[in-house]
């Protein structure tokens, strides 16, 4: 989906797969639009899930989820009111009481027995097929990626690792198979940090650390001070 903006209906119920969740939850960090829809969603969803929840049809579902997909809800900057009562017929739709020979039934989509959500860093360190790169960086502290294929995400963890100096920042760069160095972000100044790294991971041959000026650099300014070769993974 092209809007990444159109996917806050789906995800306050539940219905994005794994990659879209990550990368929703990446852009609702830093945007309070769809940070405040979400919100009011989900506290509709609460209020609707005080009847007891049962099995609809698919079709219901299908109905639903396809409607989720094609309206965006108004801002709530505009009225925090309006942006609710456009999704309100979506979700009374998705609580819909169905009258059956044995009484009523309520499908609730929000209504879920899955364990807590992880964050994307959570996704890349457990899943089954990371595998890992570490690197003992004496005095200057350690540091480790992590990659998943599965997920296409990869994860720089840090330990006790010294500031970059004054006036410059570290970047964090991905190598592809090419031997282009793609950047993946920015590093934060502190010594502990876990950070998913910008880009897709699956690919690529290598995670390498480079000192550029404050604000990044479009490519590597010189050689990298740490090189994590992915193909000694494991």
């Amino acid at each position: 989906m092209s809007d990444i903006h159109k996917l806050s209906g789906a995800y306050a119920l539940d219905a994005l797969d794994d990659l879209e969740r990550a990368r929703f939850e990446d852009h609702l960090a830093t945007c309070d639009d769809c940070a405040a829809e979400v919100a009011e969603l989900q506290e509709t969803a609460a209020l609707l899930a005080e009847t007891s929840a049962a099995p609809a049809p698919a079709s219901l579902r299908e109905g639903v989820l396809a409607g989720i997909s094609q309206v965006r809800p108004l801002p709530p900057a505009v009225s925090p009111r309006r942006a609710v009562s456009r999704w309100f017929p979506l979700l009374v739709a998705a609580a819909l009481v169905l009258v059956t020979g044995v009484g009523l039934t309520v499908w609730q989509p929000w209504a879920s027995d899955e364990a807590p959500r992880l964050t994307a860093a959570e996704r890349v360190l457990q899943a089954p097929d990371a595998e890992e790169v570490a690197v003992d960086l004496g005095e200057a502290g350690r540091a480790k990626v992590v990659r998943s294929v599965r997920e296409d995400r990869a994860v720089l963890v840090t330990d006790d690792m010294v500031s970059a100096p004054e006036g410059k920042v570290y970047e964090v760069w991905l190598q592809s198979p090419e031997g282009e160095m793609l950047p993946a972000g920015l590093m934060p100044d502190d010594p502990d940090q876990t950070i998913v790294l910008d880009g897709e991971a699956g690919e690529a041959t290598a995670v390498g650390i480079t000192v550029e000026p404050d604000g990044g650099s479009p490519e590597p300014s010189g050689e990298p001070i740490v090189l994590f070769d992915l193909s000694q993974a494991t």
